[in-house]
């Protein structure tokens, strides 16, 4: 499967006893562990990368699998829960597989507790969850109340476990990154002849791999947040840099060019689908920044352009998974950077020649072959006339501590914090803080004009589907409830957002005016149903809330502090409610604003 690649596994100090497999009892968890991988890559290209989770459940007699669930997407019904739902009775006694231990979103127990009502009383985890605020806190519920856990490569050691062990690791390879390096996974991915040209030495290239291939190229776009060329595809190739494979997600297509030396007319303008992003050094064709701005096109400068800062920029917008499809000279400049972690190149057997044709890969600066750079894992794939060659360029992450802790450097030096405790960020879901966010898997129910309450699945829903509550068009109601059924608050994001570019005429005129309200109303009501949120919220007192987002100027709070947090505004209005600081009337932040803007 070209979406799962090899990773080290990683150690982690427990104090259990491990059982070492002899006579090959450990035969049937590997195969439901592997079952678990499975299942949780099979939203992979139909969703937006995120922390992928899979859960079986299977008699102790192992004969029989009596429940199985995935994630679909950031802040749906947990795998665990689907599984013991679709189990029903047969729960009781059973053993639950899965192969990342459960943390959708802090402060969040659901997929635990699911397990635990349900009657299992073995947990079998493939491995412990990355990120290091959930790390081991789900296993350390299961086993408070009394359920069985045990992880692969601790617990359980075999040759048949860790073979168990290696697609856990594999289908949330990204997750692993970013937990380990503080990077997005990127993929580098390139089609040549067989004497390793990427086009003519007139510059044609289409086609140079076949149809099928094109098409594994397409699926492999899919997995990904982003795709990523330089000006050079876009003066010579002008692409669409679609996903074109049926499915909801479409990653944003990212240019990189230095001096903006790029036409006034392009498809990757066209973001009626998909958004773009210009990457560009700062002061670049100012004219020329705002041609595309009027587009709609996000123009993004930073002091000195290369792939590391882009990459780093990337991170803190929250991608998991880059794909770039750029050439030579920029994969060279990607490589030379080391933000490239996996290459899949294909292989046509075809031969143009040509001393001037260009190469997948620029100049490194390597002049002997010993300097040459060595993939490892290497896997092989025919896919019609061609041969897919994949391979990682750097070591996959081992997440055994190799700094030390905060306790442990404060011991070192006193005088160094490594975060300031009186500013708290949240972002994605699965951050630290993540259920502070507006996509959270947490469903609210607010009353609608008659006074009916309505039960919205999260509070992301609710706010997009209210950009178009009133307006007087035939087709509006359809719409709305395309964004009520979402499956995700991603999904219905995106959808709102595709009708507000394409519809503008339906988007309510009042709107600008009233979304802040309607986010307080939302957010309100979230944190009163749910007592853990409301707790996690007032514990922040006397903390900043910060949004982190780098590219919401308005609900975050921008790359260098520059955007107005209102997000984290209203969080921090609602705390202050809640501890009876200030009275309870409404959106207070919308009336000073205009209170401010009366008086100026």
């Amino acid at each position: 499967m070209t979406g799962f690649f090899s990773l080290r596994p990683f150690s982690t100090p427990v104090m259990c006893t491990a059982t070492n497999d002899t006579n090959g009892s450990h035969t049937l968890d590997a195969s439901f562990i592997k079952r678990a991988a499975e299942l949780a890559d099979k939203s992979a290209g139909f969703t937006a990368p995120h922390p992928n989770f899979g859960c079986v459940i299977a008699l102790n007699s192992g004969t029989r699998v009596v429940g199985e669930g995935y994630l679909h997407a950031q802040g749906t019904k947990p795998a665990e829960l689907q599984a013991v739902e679709a189990a029903g009775e047969y729960c009781k006694g059973a053993t639950a597989y899965v192969n990342m231990e459960p943390g959708d979103c802090h402060g969040d127990s659901t997929a635990v507790s699911s397990l635990i009502k349900g009657g299992i009383t073995r947990v079998v985890v493939g491995i412990r969850h990355p990120l290091q605020h959930l790390r081991g806190s789900a296993i350390q519920m299961l086993r408070s109340e009394g359920l069985q856990v045990d992880v692969l490569g601790e617990d359980l050691q075999s040759n048949v476990i860790e073979e168990a062990l290696k697609p856990c690791l594999l289908v949330n390879a990204p997750l692993l990154y970013r937990a380990a390096c503080r990077v997005p996974y990127s993929v580098l991915k390139y089609a040549m002849t067989l004497d390793g040209k990427i086009a003519a030495s007139s510059g044609h290239a289409s086609w140079i791999s076949s149809r099928q291939s094109r098409g594994q190229v397409l699926a492999l776009r899919g997995r990904s947040d982003a795709i990523i060329v330089g000006g050079n595809t876009v003066r010579k190739d002008n692409p669409r840099l679609t996903a074109r494979h049926g499915g909801g997600h479409t990653p944003l297509r990212l240019v990189m060019s230095q001096s903006l030396d790029l036409p006034e007319v392009a498809n990757l303008w066209d973001i009626a689908e998909v958004p773009t992003i210009v990457a560009t050094q700062r002061g670049a064709r100012k004219c020329f920044q705002m041609l595309l701005a009027s587009k709609g096109v996000e123009v993004v400068e930073f002091d000195i352009l290369n792939p590391r800062d882009v990459t780093d920029y990337l991170y803190d917008r929250g991608y998991l998974s880059l794909f770039w499809e750029c050439g030579g000279s920029l994969a060279a400049s990607a490589i030379s950077s080391s933000v490239i972690h996996k290459v899949y190149a294909f292989v046509a057997p075809k031969i143009i020649g040509g001393k001037n044709a260009p190469s997948p890969v620029g100049e490194l600066g390597m002049v002997e072959m010993t300097q040459a750079l060595e993939l490892s894992d290497v896997c092989y794939e025919q896919i019609g006339p061609d041969m897919l060659i994949s391979g990682f360029l750097q070591p996959v992450p081992d997440l055994t501590p190799s700094v030390p802790s905060m306790d442990e450097t404060s011991a070192i030096d006193p005088s160094i914090s490594l975060y300031d405790p009186s500013v708290i960020f949240f972002y994605k879901a699965w951050d630290p803080y993540g259920a502070f966010s507006n996509f959270s898997h947490h469903p609210i129910h607010v009353p609608d004009d008659n006074g009916d309450y309505i039960t919205w699945s999260s509070v992301e829903h609710y706010y997009q589907a209210h950009k178009f509550m009133g307006m007087n068009d035939p087709e509006v109601g359809k719409y709305i409830e395309d964004i009520v059924h979402a499956k995700s608050p991603e999904e219905a994001a995106r959808k709102g957002r595709k009708l507000q570019r394409q519809r503008p005429d339906l988007l309510r005129p009042d709107w600008e005016n009233v979304k802040v309200d309607i986010m307080y109303k939302a957010l309100k009501y979230k944190f009163s149903i749910y007592p853990h949120l409301n707790s996690i919220l007032l514990s922040t007192s006397g903390s900043v809330l910060v949004e982190a987002s780098p590219h919401d100027l308005f609900w975050g709070g921008g790359r260098e502090g520059e955007g107005m947090n209102y997000l984290g505004r209203l969080l921090m209005q609602l705390r202050s409610e809640f501890l009876g600081e200030i009275p309870s009337s409404g959106s207070s932040i919308v009336q000073a604003e205009k209170e401010n803007e009366a008086r100026n």
